[in-house]
C-alpha cells in the first residue's frame, strides 16, 4: 500500500471519528458549530503560520549569492519546483524544515549547526527532503488533519460539559461509561491518527527527495549525523513546531510516545533499500 493511499485512509478515519463524536454528543448542530470554529482557527494558521514560525526562530533570509542558496536552487531545478526562499537560524543544533502553504509560497530553513556538520552531498540530501515536503503539499495535508483533529477536541470539550450538566431524562438515553470512554479516548485516537499521517509523509518525503537527486545514501548519512547532533545540542524548540523539523528536537517523557516522526534507523533502512533498488552505490 502506497503512502498516499495510507494518508487518504487515515484522513478518512479522522473524518469518521469527527462525525461519530459530533453525532453522539450534539447531533448535526454540535458537529456544525465545532467544525466552523476549527476551520476559522486553522484558516489563520494556514495563511500566516510560515511568517509566525520564521519570526519565532529569528530566521534570517540568506544572500542569493551564497553557497546554500545555490544548492537549494540546484535541487529545486531537479525537483521542477519554483525557487523557495532560504533562511538560516543561528542555532548550533543541526536541523532543517520547510514551511509555506504551497510551492509558490514556500521557504526552507536551516540551522547554523546543520551547515557545520554536513558535507555538500549530505546537505543536498536534506534540501531534497525538504523540497519533497513542498512538492507533496504536506503543509496542506497537515492543515486538513489539524482542522479535523481540532474539531474533535472542540466536540469533546462540549461533550464533557454536556455530560456534567445533562438532565436525568438525557442521562437515561446515554451510557455514562461510554460517555467517559469517548471523552478520554477520542482525543488520544485523533493524536495517534495525526501521528500516523505525519509518519507516512516523512517516509514519502525521504523517498521523493532521494529520487530528486538520485542519491538516497546522501540523506541516510545526513539523518545519522543530524540525530546525533540533536542529542548533543539541546535545542529549545516550541513543541507545537517540532513536527516540522527533519528530526524533531529532543523529546522527553510522554512526548516520545507521540513523536510525529518514524525512528531514524527505520528511515535509514528504507533509504538504503531504495539505493539498492535504483542501483546507487554506498
Amino acid at each position: 500500500m502506497t503512502n498516499q493511499i495510507k494518508t487518504l485512509i487515515l484522513l478518512t478515519l479522522l473524518s469518521a471519528l469527527l462525525i461519530v463524536i459530533g453525532g453522539y454528543f450534539g447531533g448535526k448542530a454540535g458537529l456544525t458549530i465545532a467544525l466552523i470554529l476549527a476551520i476559522i482557527f486553522n484558516f489563520f494558521s494556514y495563511w500566516f503560520s510560515d511568517k509566525i514560525v520564521l519570526r519565532m526562530y529569528g530566521a534570517k533570509e540568506v544572500d542569493t549569492n551564497s553557497k546554500l542558496y545555490n544548492l537549494v536552487r540546484e535541487v529545486a531545478l531537479l525537483a521542477n519546483l519554483p525557487m523557495p526562499k532560504v533562511y538560516i537560524i543561528e542555532e548550533e543544533a543541526p536541523n532543517a524544515f520547510a514551511t509555506g502553504r504551497d510551492p509558490k509560497h514556500s521557504a526552507v530553513v536551516f540551522t547554523r549547526g546543520i551547515l557545520r556538520i554536513l558535507d555538500e552531498r549530505e546537505l543536498k540530501g536534506v534540501i531534497a527532503h525538504e523540497l519533497a515536503h513542498i512538492k507533496n503539499r504536506d503543509i496542506l495535508i497537515s492543515t486538513i488533519s489539524a482542522v479535523l483533529a481540532s474539531a474533535i477536541v472542540y466536540l469533546i470539550e462540549i461533550g464533557r460539559w454536556m455530560f456534567i450538566f445533562r438532565s436525568s431524562d438525557e442521562r437515561q438515553n446515554h451510557n455514562p461509561i461510554f460517555d467517559i470512554l469517548i471523552i478520554l479516548l477520542a482525543p488520544i485516537s485523533a493524536i495517534i491518527i495525526q501521528m500516523a499521517i505525519s509518519r507516512s509523509r516523512e517516509f514519502l518525503a525521504d523517498e521523493t527527495g532521494a529520487k530528486f537527486i538520485r542519491d538516497p545514501i546522501a540523506l541516510a548519512n545526513a539523518l545519522e549525523k543530524i540525530e546525533k547532533g540533536v542529542y548533543d545540542y539541546q535545542f529549545q524548540a516550541n513543541p507545537a513546531t517540532s513536527h516540522m523539523f527533519i528530526i524533531p528536537p529532543v523529546l522527553e517523557g510522554i512526548q516520545k510516545l507521540f513523536s510525529t516522526h518514524p525512528p531514524t534507523h527505520e528511515r535509514i533502512r528504507k533509504l538504503k533499500e531504495l539505493a539498492r533498488r535504483i542501483g546507487v552505490a554506498y
